[in-house]
Order: structure tokens, then C-alpha cells, then sequence
């Protein structure tokens, strides 16, 4: 089991996490490389945490299965949370955070990239951001209510183990 760690340094906001909801479910875009003759995709794939797919030979499901177009083998991600999830707040200044559980069966999982919106709260007032673009690396505001400019920069993503 892989965990997708996110480190950033958030100024006047707070519970970082991706906007995702049983009616419109957060995709996850990963660049991705087969694991058994290393071929990298060409391009981003996208899982979302409901889809569900049926894995060849298998009474099983995953929300992600792929078949290599270079040698042919099958492969699967399933996500999850992470047991000690919680969104990224402004207390966790500079440190990894597991973000999401991710189980990877004969693909190496080698970028995610943040595509899709993101939200987030004044840490001194009660405005919540929609639509947080974190893309670039980083995202500007304005908290009217707070008075004052909001930022999220230093975005780093990390998938490990630990």
C-alpha cells in the first residue's frame, strides 16, 4: 500500500482537501509506468474513488485497470483514505501528510498531478474557497472577511510508502 503525501505551506487558510463528494467525485490524474517491461504511459490517467471496474480473470474490482498497449499485461489502482486522514491544515506547516491511499498491482505510480479543484478555509474567519487551483504549485486570495491575502505555496507531492 503506497500513500500520496502532500507538503505545503498555507498562509491564512486551513483543511486543505480535494472537493470531492458522492455526486461529483475528485479525480486523481497520475502519470504511471508498467511494471513489468517499464514502458511510461504517454499520458495522465484519471481515477476517481467510486468508479468501480471489474478486473479480467478476477472475481475482484478496482477503480482504475489498465492493460499495457506494449507488452499486455494487466494491471490495477485501487483508492483509499488513509487511516490517519485528515485535511491538510494549517498546523501541518512544511510537513508530509499522507493525502491518499493508493494500492498499485502491476503499475509504478511515478507523478500525481493536482488537476481539479481544491478547497479550503480562512484560518481567522469562517470563508470557504472553492475551486482552489493548486496546478501551478501554489494559489493567491483574497479573504474578504479576514482582511487579509491567503496563500498556499511550497506544494510538494510525494508517494511512498512511509
Amino acid at each position: 500500500m503506497l500513500n500520496l503525501f502532500i507538503a505545503a505551506q498555507l498562509d491564512g487558510v486551513t483543511e486543505l482537501r480535494p472537493t470531492d463528494t458522492d455526486e461529483d467525485p475528485f479525480e486523481y490524474y497520475f502519470k504511471i509506468q508498467c511494471a513489468r517491461c517499464r514502458e511510461v504511459h504517454p499520458k495522465a490517467i484519471s481515477v476517481n474513488r467510486l468508479e468501480r471496474h471489474q478486473i479480467a480473470g478476477s472475481r475482484g474490482e478496482a477503480n482504475f485497470v489498465f492493460k499495457c498497449s506494449f507488452c499486455g499485461s494487466s494491471s490495477n489502482i485501487d483508492l483509499g483514505i488513509p487511516k490517519k486522514f485528515k485535511p491538510y491544515t494549517v498546523d501541518d506547516n512544511g510537513r508530509r501528510v499522507p493525502f491518499l491511499a493508493v494500492e498499485a498491482r502491476g503499475v509504478d505510480i511515478i507523478q500525481f498531478i493536482p488537476e481539479g479543484p481544491f478547497e479550503c478555509k480562512g484560518a481567522n474567519s469562517r470563508t470557504v474557497f472553492h475551486e482552489v487551483d493548486i496546478s501551478g504549485g501554489e494559489w493567491y486570495d483574497y479573504d474578504e472577511e479576514a482582511g487579509n491575502e491567503v496563500s498556499i505555496t511550497e506544494i510538494a507531492w510525494d508517494i511512498s510508502k512511509k
